[in-house]
């Protein structure tokens, strides 16, 4: 698997909450908007939109391969069957399309900080030392750390068939880090992540 597609499986792996990175986290929400006016009980089947899939954004990193969208599109199916919605080949027969996209982003973190107070000497072997130095600090160091990261959103849509319109979408932001893994259960997880707010009732 080559740079750009571990990205994007780390990425996944990342929403999913799979692998822990620094110190124990919760997988990330999913944010979902609705059409509240539209009756999803009248979706039975599905299947994927033609022009489903890809990325944009303005990092040079991450490139899907047709093996990382298909995985994908696996994950996102098997996470609709399981709530009990009937996959179908062809779209025009389905009720509801499918359709999901990444966009990834080149990100800067700046953040300055205060070292603390400095000194022109010492007083009996000790450092002088003033409370109120760390407020008023006109003598203060200060360090600036500087660090570059892309930023992947994983953007989910259903699209009811005769009204070409979505009704349901959910996103998800995170940073794109994590361990190399390449199992299927861990783009299953994440799908099923994506999607728990599907359908809306």
């Amino acid at each position: 698997m080559h740079l750009p597609a571990r990205l994007l499986l780390k990425f996944l792996i990342a929403l999913a909450a799979t692998v822990v990175v620094g110190c124990a986290s919760s997988p990330p929400e999913p944010k979902t908007d609705y059409r509240a006016d539209y009756d999803f009980r009248k979706i039975k089947t599905f299947s994927f939109l033609p022009q489903s899939g890809g990325s944009s954004g303005n990092s040079p990193k991450v490139f899907i391969s047709d093996m990382v969208s298909n995985r994908i599109d696996l994950a996102l199916e098997r996470a609709m069957e399981l709530k009990g919605f009937k996959y179908v080949e062809d779209p025009k027969q389905a009720d509801a399309l499918l359709s999901w996209h990444l966009v990834a982003q080149e990100k800067t973190d700046v953040r300055t900080y205060n070292t603390g107070p400095t000194y022109g000497g010492y007083y009996g072997g000790y450092r002088g030392y003033s409370r109120s130095a760390y407020y008023n600090c006109w003598n203060c160091g200060s360090n600036v750390s500087v660090s570059n990261y892309t930023q992947g959103t994983f953007i989910v849509d259903i699209i009811d068939h005769d009204l070409k319109q979505s009704v349901f979408r959910s996103v998800i932001q995170s940073r794109l880090k994590g361990d190399d893994q390449r199992d299927q259960a861990d783009y299953d997880a994440a799908a099923a992540n994506i999607l728990k707010g599907f359908p809306p009732y």
